[in-house]
């Protein structure tokens, strides 16, 4: 946002969210309160008798099905809708994670790995789908609001998730997995009845004839045209590094708390302190955020965060950097996080779906190699882990600002020989 534009107001932005997308936002929720499958996959296998290597491996190919389906959602929101996908991606999730426990038992091992594989796929064929439903549903003014709500919604359901999966736990195991997928079937069912059928104007007919004839020819152009785009590359790379970094304040960070003696309880008070800020604050700090070049918002968001990233290297020496360490990561993810997180809706219509597709799928394989390469790391470099984790979102960031700062400067070249207002486009 410039500065020639008035500031706006959480209050102001609330009140502008269309009900539909209130309806969005609240199905992201209700879906995210249930989805226990990433993290409690590895604990239930072993709980059911699994060997370690064999629930990691089943991990693994809920990851793999994960990446490939942001990728499917991207292409299926284009071609068939973004309400449809959404549909179809949750009712198909359903059953295959009710059925996980059907399957985890000796013998079972080959069709459990491809259900659990299929399980990620629709799971995460939606993310897309949401994201561009928002988008075109959103007044302009408030897009990166819009996906901060998202962003708010998605880590409140993550923060609640554990809490709820303590008790249901209690109850019985299995009935994690179907609790999750009757929360997908929920959610596939306000998605039909609430959500609107399309979101833009439709095509007339001949247009559509057209897209129809041109549609395979059109799909290759548009990922090569994403190939071709080094701003948008230097964007997804700094989405990969960045999610590595970020990944690391869940699987390494309690790997330094108990190596450095202190209890697990600093832990949970780490992520309860993340999670509240990042719920209560995200929205406010947003709306002053807009208010800069989105690049430099970018920048001083990984700045802060690498600077929480490299305070956990002191650990060691008390608690309280832990916490410190914490509430300066998770301010550096409000800063930059909804400006990265919109910035694939602000291409045009005809391949919004796809970049948020692509993007989407370089978080899930970011998130899927994170584990691996921090804890071989941190094994071996000890508190210096943190400074390499810094350097490495430093890097992220200025990725990020050369992306988005290349794609700006492109666009108002755009407009200002056109004398229109550009949405996109290429290196």
């Amino acid at each position: 946002m410039t500065d020639d534009k008035p500031p706006i107001g959480v209050f102001e932005a609330l009140r502008a969210t269309p009900v539909a997308v209130r309806y969005l936002l609240g199905g992201v929720l209700v879906n995210q309160l249930a989805a226990f499958v990433q993290t409690f996959l590895v604990l239930y296998l072993t709980h059911r008798g699994m060997s370690a290597g064999t629930a990691g491996l089943a991990l693994g190919a809920y990851s793999l099905g994960t990446v490939f389906g942001t990728v499917l959602g991207g292409e299926i929101t284009h071609r068939l809708g973004a309400r449809t996908t959404i549909v179809v991606a949750m009712t198909g999730s359903a059953p295959l994670v009710a059925v996980l426990p059907l399957l985890a038992k000796p013998g079972l091992l080959a069709p459990l790995l491809v259900a659990i594989a299929l399980a990620g796929l629709f799971a995460q064929a939606y993310r897309p789908a949401a994201a561009v439903l928002l988008s075109d549903l959103m007044p302009e003014r408030y897009q990166v609001m819009a996906f901060s709500m998202m962003r708010i919604a998605l880590n409140t359901g993550a923060a609640l998730a554990p809490l709820i999966a303590a008790g249901v736990i209690l109850l019985d195991w299995d009935l994690l997995f179907w609790l999750d997928g009757a929360t997908a079937l929920v959610y596939a069912a306000l998605a039909y009845r609430l959500l609107p059928r399309h979101a833009v104007p439709e095509k007339a007919p001949e247009e559509r004839a057209q897209d129809q004839a041109t549609r395979r020819t059109s799909g290759r152009a548009a990922y090569a045209a994403m190939l071709r785009d080094r701003a948008y590359l230097a964007y997804l790379a700094a989405v990969m590094l960045g999610t590595i970094a970020y990944v690391q304040s869940t699987i390494s960070l309690p790997l330094e708390i108990v190596h450095d003696g202190y209890s697990t309880g600093l832990y949970s008070a780490v992520l309860t302190a993340s999670s509240v800020v990042l719920i209560t604050c995200e929205l406010k700090i947003t709306a002053y955020i807009i208010r800069i070049p989105t690049y430099l918002a970018v920048g001083l968001g990984h700045l802060v965060n690498s600077i929480g990233l490299a305070v956990y290297g002191l650990a060691v020496h008390s608690g309280v950097f832990v916490l410190f360490g914490a509430v300066l990561a998770v301010s550096g993810l409000m800063i930059a996080g909804p400006s990265m997180f919109a910035h694939p809706a602000t291409f045009p219509a005809e391949s919004k779906a796809r970049y948020l597709g692509t993007m989407q799928a370089v978080v899930g394989l970011a998130s899927a190699i994170g584990p691996l390469l921090g804890v071989f790391a941190w094994t071996r470099l000890g508190a210096g882990f943190w400074v390499l984790m810094a350097l490495l979102n430093g890097l992220a960031g200025v990725l990020g600002v050369f992306g988005l700062k290349r794609r700006a400067e492109l666009r108002a070249a755009a407009e200002a020989e056109t004398g229109q207002e550009v949405v996109g486009g290429t290196v």
